[in-house]
Protein backbone atom coordinates (compact mmCIF):
# COMPACT_ATOMS: atom_id res chain seq x y z
CA UNK A 1 0.00 0.00 0.00
CA UNK A 2 2.83 2.39 0.90
CA UNK A 3 4.62 1.44 -2.30
CA UNK A 4 1.57 2.34 -4.40
CA UNK A 5 1.24 5.61 -2.49
CA UNK A 6 4.89 6.50 -3.15
CA UNK A 7 4.52 5.66 -6.85
CA UNK A 8 1.66 8.13 -7.13
CA UNK A 9 3.75 10.95 -5.61
CA UNK A 10 5.81 13.31 -7.71
CA UNK A 11 9.41 14.22 -6.86
CA UNK A 12 8.27 17.25 -4.88
CA UNK A 13 5.65 15.18 -3.09
CA UNK A 14 8.24 12.59 -2.07
CA UNK A 15 10.47 15.33 -0.63
CA UNK A 16 7.59 16.86 1.34
CA UNK A 17 6.44 13.46 2.59
CA UNK A 18 9.97 12.50 3.69
CA UNK A 19 10.59 15.79 5.44
CA UNK A 20 7.24 15.60 7.23
CA UNK A 21 7.95 12.06 8.40
CA UNK A 22 11.42 13.06 9.60
CA UNK A 23 9.98 16.03 11.51
CA UNK A 24 7.44 13.75 13.17
CA UNK A 25 10.15 11.32 14.24
CA UNK A 26 12.32 14.13 15.65
CA UNK A 27 9.34 15.44 17.57
CA UNK A 28 8.79 12.09 19.25
CA UNK A 29 12.52 11.83 20.01
CA UNK A 30 12.40 15.20 21.79
CA UNK A 31 9.35 14.10 23.76
CA UNK A 32 11.22 10.97 24.86
CA UNK A 33 14.25 13.02 25.92
CA UNK A 34 12.02 15.33 27.91
CA UNK A 35 10.30 12.45 29.70
CA UNK A 36 13.68 10.96 30.56
CA UNK A 37 14.95 14.23 32.00
CA UNK A 38 11.76 14.78 33.97
CA UNK A 39 12.15 11.39 35.67
CA UNK A 40 15.88 11.64 36.27
CA UNK A 41 15.71 13.91 39.34
CA UNK A 42 15.09 11.91 42.50
CA UNK A 43 14.50 15.10 44.45
CA UNK A 44 11.29 15.72 42.49
CA UNK A 45 9.55 12.32 42.58
CA UNK A 46 9.24 11.65 46.30
CA UNK A 47 5.43 11.40 45.96
CA UNK A 48 5.74 8.53 43.47
CA UNK A 49 8.03 6.67 45.85
CA UNK A 50 5.80 7.39 48.83
CA UNK A 51 2.42 6.36 47.36
CA UNK A 52 2.20 4.20 44.26
CA UNK A 53 -1.51 5.02 43.82
CA UNK A 54 -0.68 8.66 43.00
CA UNK A 55 -2.74 10.06 45.90
CA UNK A 56 0.17 11.89 47.52
CA UNK A 57 1.87 15.16 46.74
CA UNK A 58 5.34 16.55 47.40
CA UNK A 59 5.44 20.21 48.42
CA UNK A 60 8.55 22.35 48.85
CA UNK A 61 8.67 25.72 50.64
CA UNK A 62 11.59 28.12 50.20
CA UNK A 63 11.87 30.94 52.75
CA UNK A 64 13.59 34.26 52.73
CA UNK A 65 15.92 35.23 55.57
CA UNK A 66 13.28 37.57 56.98
CA UNK A 67 10.56 34.89 57.08
CA UNK A 68 11.19 34.10 60.76
CA UNK A 69 10.67 30.36 60.28
CA UNK A 70 12.29 28.16 62.94
CA UNK A 71 12.46 24.49 63.88
CA UNK A 72 9.81 25.11 66.54
CA UNK A 73 7.52 26.56 63.85
CA UNK A 74 7.93 23.34 61.86
CA UNK A 75 7.01 21.24 64.93
CA UNK A 76 3.84 23.31 65.48
CA UNK A 77 2.89 22.83 61.82
CA UNK A 78 3.37 19.04 62.14
CA UNK A 79 0.99 18.84 65.13
CA UNK A 80 -1.63 20.90 63.29
CA UNK A 81 -1.31 18.64 60.24
CA UNK A 82 -1.92 15.49 62.30
CA UNK A 83 -5.07 17.02 63.76
CA UNK A 84 -6.34 18.21 60.36
CA UNK A 85 -5.87 14.79 58.75
CA UNK A 86 -7.65 13.12 61.66
CA UNK A 87 -10.61 15.50 61.39
CA UNK A 88 -10.79 14.87 57.63
CA UNK A 89 -10.83 11.10 58.29
CA UNK A 90 -7.76 10.61 56.10
CA UNK A 91 -6.11 7.41 57.24
CA UNK A 92 -3.30 5.23 55.94
CA UNK A 93 -4.29 2.53 53.42
CA UNK A 94 -1.17 0.48 54.10
CA UNK A 95 -1.34 -2.93 55.76
CA UNK A 96 1.55 -1.86 58.00
CA UNK A 97 0.15 -0.60 61.28
CA UNK A 98 3.15 1.72 61.74
CA UNK A 99 2.87 3.31 58.29
CA UNK A 100 2.99 7.11 58.30
CA UNK A 101 0.64 9.42 56.46
CA UNK A 102 3.31 12.00 55.81
CA UNK A 103 7.05 12.66 56.06
CA UNK A 104 8.92 15.95 56.09
CA UNK A 105 12.38 17.49 56.24
CA UNK A 106 13.87 20.93 56.68
CA UNK A 107 17.31 22.30 55.97
CA UNK A 108 19.52 25.36 56.12
CA UNK A 109 22.56 26.40 54.11
CA UNK A 110 25.81 27.61 55.66
CA UNK A 111 29.52 26.94 56.09
CA UNK A 112 31.59 24.94 58.57
CA UNK A 113 35.27 24.19 59.12
CA UNK A 114 36.15 20.49 59.34
CA UNK A 115 39.44 19.19 60.71
CA UNK A 116 41.04 15.72 60.68
CA UNK A 117 44.45 14.44 61.74
CA UNK A 118 45.64 15.05 58.20
CA UNK A 119 44.07 18.38 57.09
CA UNK A 120 41.53 21.10 57.75
CA UNK A 121 39.11 22.69 55.28
CA UNK A 122 36.11 24.97 55.06
CA UNK A 123 33.17 23.48 53.17
CA UNK A 124 29.61 24.32 52.26
CA UNK A 125 27.29 22.83 54.82
CA UNK A 126 23.69 21.68 54.72
CA UNK A 127 22.17 21.50 58.19
CA UNK A 128 19.35 18.99 58.05
CA UNK A 129 16.35 18.01 60.17
CA UNK A 130 13.72 15.32 59.72
CA UNK A 131 13.97 12.76 56.90
CA UNK A 132 16.19 14.80 54.62
CA UNK A 133 17.81 11.83 52.89
CA UNK A 134 14.39 10.34 52.18
CA UNK A 135 13.78 13.31 49.88
CA UNK A 136 17.40 13.41 48.68
CA UNK A 137 18.66 9.84 48.13
CA UNK A 138 22.23 10.80 47.31
CA UNK A 139 24.49 8.09 45.93
CA UNK A 140 26.56 6.58 48.72
CA UNK A 141 30.12 5.40 48.10
CA UNK A 142 30.48 4.08 51.63
CA UNK A 143 28.67 4.15 54.97
CA UNK A 144 25.03 5.08 55.44
CA UNK A 145 22.66 8.00 55.94
CA UNK A 146 21.60 9.49 59.25
CA UNK A 147 18.33 11.13 60.24
CA UNK A 148 17.76 14.56 61.63
CA UNK A 149 15.45 12.94 64.19
CA UNK A 150 18.29 10.91 65.72
CA UNK A 151 19.00 11.62 69.36
CA UNK A 152 22.71 11.94 68.68
CA UNK A 153 23.47 15.02 66.59
CA UNK A 154 27.16 14.33 66.00
CA UNK A 155 26.99 12.65 62.59
CA UNK A 156 28.35 14.05 59.36
CA UNK A 157 28.32 12.93 55.70
CA UNK A 158 31.08 14.15 53.40
CA UNK A 159 31.33 14.22 49.63
CA UNK A 160 34.16 12.33 47.94
CA UNK A 161 36.33 15.42 47.45
CA UNK A 162 36.25 16.33 51.15
CA UNK A 163 36.93 12.70 52.10
CA UNK A 164 40.03 12.56 49.90
CA UNK A 165 41.38 15.84 51.22
CA UNK A 166 40.79 14.93 54.88
CA UNK A 167 41.65 11.21 54.85
CA UNK A 168 42.97 10.30 51.41
CA UNK A 169 40.24 7.67 50.94
CA UNK A 170 36.52 7.25 50.31
CA UNK A 171 36.09 4.34 52.72
CA UNK A 172 36.13 6.34 55.93
CA UNK A 173 32.78 5.46 57.56
CA UNK A 174 33.22 5.44 61.34
CA UNK A 175 36.23 7.82 61.31
CA UNK A 176 36.19 10.99 63.42
CA UNK A 177 36.49 14.63 62.42
CA UNK A 178 36.23 17.70 64.62
CA UNK A 179 34.13 20.82 64.14
CA UNK A 180 35.38 23.62 66.42
CA UNK A 181 37.01 20.98 68.55
CA UNK A 182 33.85 18.86 68.92
CA UNK A 183 34.26 15.29 67.62
CA UNK A 184 31.80 14.10 64.98
CA UNK A 185 31.45 10.65 63.40
CA UNK A 186 31.66 10.26 59.63
CA UNK A 187 28.46 8.32 58.81
CA UNK A 188 29.17 8.00 55.08
CA UNK A 189 30.66 9.38 51.89
CA UNK A 190 28.51 10.43 48.92
CA UNK A 191 29.20 10.97 45.24
CA UNK A 192 28.86 14.62 44.32
CA UNK A 193 26.61 15.47 41.42
CA UNK A 194 28.40 16.48 38.24
CA UNK A 195 27.37 18.42 35.18
CA UNK A 196 26.85 21.94 33.95
CA UNK A 197 23.64 22.48 35.92
CA UNK A 198 25.14 21.09 39.14
CA UNK A 199 28.15 23.39 38.98
CA UNK A 200 25.99 26.39 38.14
CA UNK A 201 23.66 25.50 41.02
CA UNK A 202 26.46 25.76 43.60
CA UNK A 203 28.15 22.36 43.67
CA UNK A 204 31.51 23.59 42.44
CA UNK A 205 33.06 23.03 45.89
CA UNK A 206 32.93 20.37 48.61
CA UNK A 207 29.75 19.83 50.63
CA UNK A 208 29.15 18.35 54.08
CA UNK A 209 25.80 17.33 55.57
CA UNK A 210 25.40 17.81 59.32
CA UNK A 211 22.51 18.11 61.73
CA UNK A 212 20.75 21.46 61.86
CA UNK A 213 21.83 21.82 65.49
CA UNK A 214 25.50 21.33 64.57
CA UNK A 215 25.33 23.98 61.85
CA UNK A 216 23.57 26.43 64.14
CA UNK A 217 26.06 25.96 67.01
CA UNK A 218 29.39 25.43 65.26
CA UNK A 219 29.01 26.90 61.79
CA UNK A 220 27.79 29.91 59.84
CA UNK A 221 24.01 29.55 59.51
CA UNK A 222 22.12 31.49 56.83
CA UNK A 223 18.82 30.54 58.42
CA UNK A 224 16.32 27.75 57.82
CA UNK A 225 15.38 28.24 54.18
CA UNK A 226 13.77 24.98 52.98
CA UNK A 227 10.88 22.83 54.17
CA UNK A 228 9.76 19.73 52.24
CA UNK A 229 6.80 17.45 52.89
CA UNK A 230 5.04 14.54 51.22
CA UNK A 231 1.45 14.14 52.38
CA UNK A 232 -1.95 12.81 51.25
CA UNK A 233 -3.55 14.64 48.36
CA UNK A 234 -7.12 13.30 48.12
CA UNK A 235 -8.13 16.15 45.81
CA UNK A 236 -5.93 17.85 43.24
CA UNK A 237 -4.27 20.89 44.84
CA UNK A 238 -5.34 20.02 48.41
CA UNK A 239 -1.82 19.51 49.77
CA UNK A 240 -0.39 22.70 48.29
CA UNK A 241 -3.32 24.79 49.48
CA UNK A 242 -3.13 23.37 53.01
CA UNK A 243 0.60 24.07 53.31
CA UNK A 244 0.19 27.60 51.95
CA UNK A 245 -2.56 28.39 54.46
CA UNK A 246 -0.96 26.84 57.56
CA UNK A 247 2.82 27.23 57.20
CA UNK A 248 2.59 30.53 59.04
CA UNK A 249 4.73 32.68 56.73
CA UNK A 250 3.68 35.73 54.73
CA UNK A 251 3.14 35.12 51.03
CA UNK A 252 5.90 37.51 49.94
CA UNK A 253 8.43 35.67 52.16
CA UNK A 254 7.91 32.14 50.82
CA UNK A 255 7.85 30.35 47.47
CA UNK A 256 5.73 27.18 47.42
CA UNK A 257 6.29 24.58 44.69
CA UNK A 258 4.35 21.39 44.03
CA UNK A 259 7.16 19.11 42.89
CA UNK A 260 4.81 16.30 41.90
CA UNK A 261 3.31 18.27 39.00
CA UNK A 262 6.04 20.73 38.00
CA UNK A 263 7.14 18.71 34.94
CA UNK A 264 3.69 17.92 33.60
CA UNK A 265 2.70 19.24 30.19
CA UNK A 266 0.22 21.73 31.64
CA UNK A 267 2.84 23.09 34.04
CA UNK A 268 5.38 23.49 31.22
CA UNK A 269 2.85 25.43 29.14
CA UNK A 270 2.32 27.77 32.12
CA UNK A 271 6.09 28.14 32.33
CA UNK A 272 6.22 29.18 28.66
CA UNK A 273 3.50 31.75 29.30
CA UNK A 274 5.72 33.24 32.03
CA UNK A 275 8.58 33.75 29.60
CA UNK A 276 10.27 37.05 30.34
CA UNK A 277 8.79 37.42 33.84
CA UNK A 278 10.00 34.16 35.42
CA UNK A 279 13.40 35.64 36.32
CA UNK A 280 11.79 38.72 37.87
CA UNK A 281 11.71 37.53 41.46
CA UNK A 282 10.89 40.18 44.04
CA UNK A 283 11.34 37.78 46.95
CA UNK A 284 14.65 37.68 48.82
CA UNK A 285 14.93 33.90 48.56
CA UNK A 286 18.16 31.94 48.12
CA UNK A 287 17.35 28.58 46.58
CA UNK A 288 19.35 25.49 47.61
CA UNK A 289 21.39 23.78 44.93
CA UNK A 290 18.82 20.99 44.29
CA UNK A 291 16.08 23.54 43.58
CA UNK A 292 18.39 25.48 41.25
CA UNK A 293 19.01 22.22 39.34
CA UNK A 294 15.26 21.54 39.20
CA UNK A 295 14.52 25.05 37.90
CA UNK A 296 17.24 24.71 35.27
CA UNK A 297 15.69 21.41 34.25
CA UNK A 298 12.34 23.18 33.90
CA UNK A 299 13.84 25.66 31.47
CA UNK A 300 15.39 22.87 29.40
CA UNK A 301 12.09 20.97 29.30
CA UNK A 302 10.27 24.12 28.24
CA UNK A 303 12.75 24.58 25.38
CA UNK A 304 12.37 20.94 24.34
CA UNK A 305 8.61 21.41 24.34
CA UNK A 306 8.89 24.40 21.97
CA UNK A 307 11.06 22.46 19.49
CA UNK A 308 8.81 19.40 19.72
CA UNK A 309 5.76 21.55 18.95
CA UNK A 310 7.53 23.04 15.92
CA UNK A 311 8.49 19.59 14.65
CA UNK A 312 4.89 18.41 15.10
CA UNK A 313 3.50 21.56 13.50
CA UNK A 314 5.31 21.02 10.17
CA UNK A 315 3.73 17.62 9.30
CA UNK A 316 0.40 18.90 10.64
CA UNK A 317 0.47 21.80 8.14
CA UNK A 318 1.42 19.40 5.31
CA UNK A 319 -1.44 17.11 6.25
CA UNK A 320 -3.84 20.05 6.32
CA UNK A 321 -2.76 21.11 2.81
CA UNK A 322 -3.26 17.56 1.52
CA UNK A 323 -6.71 17.41 3.06
CA UNK A 324 -7.71 20.75 1.53
CA UNK A 325 -6.57 19.65 -1.93
CA UNK A 326 -8.32 16.33 -1.53
CA UNK A 327 -11.50 18.16 -0.49
CA UNK A 328 -11.45 20.28 -3.59
CA UNK A 329 -10.98 17.23 -5.84
CA UNK A 330 -13.22 14.95 -3.90
CA UNK A 331 -15.46 12.45 -5.64
CA UNK A 332 -16.96 11.25 -2.42
CA UNK A 333 -19.47 12.48 0.12
CA UNK A 334 -19.38 12.50 3.87
CA UNK A 335 -22.09 9.84 3.93
CA UNK A 336 -20.15 7.48 1.66
CA UNK A 337 -17.01 7.88 3.78
CA UNK A 338 -18.99 7.25 6.94
CA UNK A 339 -20.58 4.14 5.47
CA UNK A 340 -17.20 2.86 4.31
CA UNK A 341 -15.64 3.41 7.73
CA UNK A 342 -18.55 1.72 9.46
CA UNK A 343 -18.33 -1.22 7.07
CA UNK A 344 -14.62 -1.63 7.78
CA UNK A 345 -15.25 -1.43 11.52
CA UNK A 346 -17.91 -4.12 11.26
CA UNK A 347 -15.53 -6.35 9.29
CA UNK A 348 -12.79 -5.85 11.87
CA UNK A 349 -15.21 -6.75 14.64
CA UNK A 350 -16.26 -9.90 12.82
CA UNK A 351 -12.63 -10.91 12.34
CA UNK A 352 -11.90 -10.22 15.98
CA UNK A 353 -14.86 -12.28 17.15
CA UNK A 354 -13.93 -15.12 14.78
CA UNK A 355 -10.34 -15.07 16.05
CA UNK A 356 -11.54 -15.12 19.66
CA UNK A 357 -13.81 -18.05 18.88
CA UNK A 358 -10.93 -19.98 17.25
CA UNK A 359 -8.65 -19.28 20.21
CA UNK A 360 -11.27 -20.51 22.65
CA UNK A 361 -11.78 -23.67 20.62
CA UNK A 362 -8.02 -24.32 20.49
CA UNK A 363 -7.71 -23.64 24.21
CA UNK A 364 -10.51 -26.02 25.09
CA UNK A 365 -9.06 -28.70 22.78
CA UNK A 366 -5.58 -28.24 24.29
CA UNK A 367 -6.89 -28.49 27.83
CA UNK A 368 -8.55 -31.83 26.99
CA UNK A 369 -12.00 -30.63 27.63
CA UNK A 370 -14.70 -32.94 26.29
CA UNK A 371 -16.40 -31.75 23.20
CA UNK A 372 -19.87 -30.46 23.59
CA UNK A 373 -22.45 -33.23 22.92
CA UNK A 374 -24.22 -33.04 19.64
CA UNK A 375 -27.74 -31.90 19.71
CA UNK A 376 -30.14 -34.89 19.55
CA UNK A 377 -32.00 -35.23 16.35
CA UNK A 378 -35.62 -34.44 16.48
CA UNK A 379 -37.79 -37.60 16.38
CA UNK A 380 -39.70 -38.07 13.19
CA UNK A 381 -43.34 -37.32 13.51
CA UNK A 382 -45.47 -40.46 13.10
CA UNK A 383 -47.29 -40.65 9.85
CA UNK A 384 -51.04 -40.49 9.98
CA UNK A 385 -52.55 -44.02 9.78
CA UNK A 386 -54.17 -44.82 6.53
CA UNK A 387 -57.89 -45.16 6.60
CA UNK A 388 -58.94 -48.84 6.83
CA UNK A 389 -60.16 -50.35 3.63
CA UNK A 390 -63.81 -50.99 3.53
CA UNK A 391 -64.30 -54.76 3.80
CA UNK A 392 -65.71 -56.46 0.77
CA UNK A 393 -69.20 -57.71 1.04
CA UNK A 394 -69.19 -61.43 1.83
CA UNK A 395 -70.39 -63.58 -0.96
CA UNK A 396 -73.67 -65.28 -0.38
CA UNK A 397 -73.10 -68.94 0.57
CA UNK A 398 -73.81 -71.36 -2.20
CA UNK A 399 -76.55 -73.80 -1.68
CA UNK A 400 -75.11 -77.19 -0.70
CA UNK A 401 -75.07 -79.69 -3.50
CA UNK A 402 -76.92 -82.79 -2.96
CA UNK A 403 -74.42 -85.51 -2.02
CA UNK A 404 -74.15 -88.44 -4.31
CA UNK A 405 -75.43 -91.68 -2.98
CA UNK A 406 -72.55 -93.84 -1.75
CA UNK A 407 -72.40 -97.58 -2.03
CA UNK A 408 -73.09 -97.85 1.70
CA UNK A 409 -76.17 -95.85 1.33
CA UNK A 410 -77.12 -98.14 -1.41
CA UNK A 411 -76.42 -101.16 0.81
CA UNK A 412 -78.01 -99.70 3.91
CA UNK A 413 -81.30 -99.19 2.45
CA UNK A 414 -84.18 -99.42 4.68
CA UNK A 415 -86.46 -102.28 4.02
CA UNK A 416 -88.93 -101.46 1.46
CA UNK A 417 -92.36 -100.98 2.63
CA UNK A 418 -95.03 -103.15 1.36
CA UNK A 419 -95.63 -102.47 -2.20
CA UNK A 420 -98.47 -100.31 -2.90
CA UNK A 421 -100.14 -100.39 -6.04
CA UNK A 422 -98.47 -98.14 -8.60
CA UNK A 423 -100.47 -95.16 -9.37
CA UNK A 424 -101.54 -94.81 -12.80
CA UNK A 425 -99.48 -92.80 -15.06
CA UNK A 426 -101.03 -89.55 -15.50
CA UNK A 427 -100.53 -86.12 -14.10
CA UNK A 428 -101.52 -87.12 -10.68
CA UNK A 429 -99.29 -90.13 -10.67
CA UNK A 430 -96.28 -88.17 -11.81
CA UNK A 431 -96.66 -85.70 -8.98
CA UNK A 432 -96.83 -88.57 -6.53
CA UNK A 433 -93.55 -90.06 -7.73
CA UNK A 434 -91.64 -86.77 -7.45
CA UNK A 435 -92.91 -86.26 -3.94
CA UNK A 436 -91.67 -89.66 -2.90
CA UNK A 437 -88.22 -89.05 -4.32
CA UNK A 438 -87.94 -85.79 -2.36
CA UNK A 439 -88.85 -87.48 0.89
CA UNK A 440 -86.28 -90.22 0.30
CA UNK A 441 -83.50 -87.63 -0.19
CA UNK A 442 -84.39 -85.79 3.01
CA UNK A 443 -84.18 -88.97 4.97
CA UNK A 444 -80.68 -89.66 3.67
CA UNK A 445 -79.53 -86.28 4.79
Amino acid sequence: MLKKFMQRLSGRGIVLFGSGLAALIFGFILVGIGRHRAGSLDTQDMAARWAANGRASQISCFFSRESGITADSIISFEHALDKALEEASIVSESENANARLWADAYSAMGKITIQSNRASMEVQAVGIGGDFFLFHPLKLQSGSYFSGNDVMKDYVILDEDAAWQLFGSNDIAGQYITIRGVPHIVAGVIEREEGRLAKAAGLQSSVAYVSYETLSEYGTDYGLNTYEIVMPNPVSGYAKQYVAEHIGVAENEVEIVENSTRYRLSSLFKLLMQFGTRSMNGKAIIYPYWENIARGNEDILGLLLIFALLFFLYPAVLLLIVLIRAWKRRTWTARSVWLSIRDKIDRLRERHWAAQKRRKEKKSAGAGEPKAPKKPKKPKEPKEPKAPRTPKKPKAPKEPKMPRKSKESKVRKEPKASKEPKPSKGPVGMQKQEQDKAEDSLELL
